[in-house]
């Protein structure tokens, strides 16, 4: 498990309010992933308005949407202290929903984040009979969290992604978001951000990823895909998972993205590599600038497989 730079939001008109286009990489009988549309639920795409107003929250902003509601079984943890975090998603009846539709090699993604952004976790917990969801975690430090899962219920035409909040106990220590400019490195991995984050309009995204100074370029699909990013909005922590629009297993991995608003936004983008999921996280303002802060050493994002 790796510990934090990194993120998912499938979610009906989460575009429309979030605002980045889409394009979805899976795997391919032939081994590589290759782009597709965007996954059913994700997002609608916003109109280009220049000043990117959403019509629609964006994901992960709201405990219930569209009849189903996240109810986390045990809200309030301590921080250090390894939990079991669990979870039941309940359905237009009320009762807990025990059929979903697989989505990029899992039927639920599970992202837990603090409200300062500082950290990352990116869970794939399991299902038991009854409907209730677990995953094995631990949040690092002392603060408000805010757990995000993403699933589409069998049956469903899209999917969704709920919000739910997180208390962990212990000494809170609050601080802003970490600089990192254009160029962060994690396990040995440099990874550099190219393109610019603009509001209310289409712009595109290239993270490269090298190391020892040679280029990679036999990245691993790590959930149908050669890279996973997304994108966490300071202040109310609008999510949003974005899939890659090339299918080259490096070292660029490209994105589409349309912000909705300026404002500062933390990236995770996760990418596999000798069979080891890392996370590379940046803070960039909605303009189009990264933070400017020299090349820092970051701990990696927390996976689950």
């Amino acid at each position: 498990m790796n510990t934090a730079l990194r993120v998912t939001a499938f979610t009906a008109g989460l575009a429309a309010a979030f605002g980045l286009a889409l394009g979805v990489g899976h795997a391919t009988g032939s081994g590589g992933p290759s782009p597709k549309p965007a996954m059913a639920g994700h997002a609608e795409h916003a109109e280009e308005s220049g000043g990117g107003a959403a019509e629609h929250l964006p994901g992960g902003l709201q405990v219930s949407e569209g009849g189903y509601t996240l109810s986390v079984e045990n809200p309030f943890v301590t921080a250090g202290s390894p939990t079991d975090l669990r979870f039941r998603i309940l359905g237009t009846d009320g009762k807990p929903v025990t059929a979903y539709q697989q989505q990029h090699e899992k039927e639920l993604h599970l992202i837990v984040a603090p409200r300062d952004l500082s950290t990352f976790q990116h869970l794939h917990p399991t299902l038991s009979a009854d409907g209730t969801w677990s995953a094995p975690t631990a949040v690092p430090a002392a603060g408000e969290y805010r757990v995000f899962a993403d699933f589409t219920p069998a049956g469903a035409a899209g999917g969704l992604t709920l919000g739910a909040d997180l208390h962990a106990a212990g000494d809170l220590r609050p601080a802003p978001l970490p600089a990192t400019g254009r160029t962060v490195t994690v396990d040995g991995y440099t990874v550099t951000l190219g393109g610019d984050l603009k509001p209310g309009r289409s712009s595109r995204l290239t993270l490269s990823v090298s190391k020892d100074g040679k280029p990679v370029t036999d990245l691993q699909p790590y959930l149908g895909a050669y890279g996973h990013l997304v994108a966490l909005r300071a202040g109310d922590l609008a999510y949003l998972h974005v899939h890659p629009d090339t299918t080259t297993p490096g070292p660029e991995i490209g994105f589409t993205t349309t912000a909705p608003s300026t404002g500062s936004y933390r990236l995770f983008l996760d990418f596999k590599h000798q069979d080891t999921v890392r996370t590379a996280a940046f803070t960039v303002t909605a303009d189009g600038t990264a933070d400017p802060a020299p090349t820092t050493e970051e701990p990696a994002g927390d996976h689950q497989h």
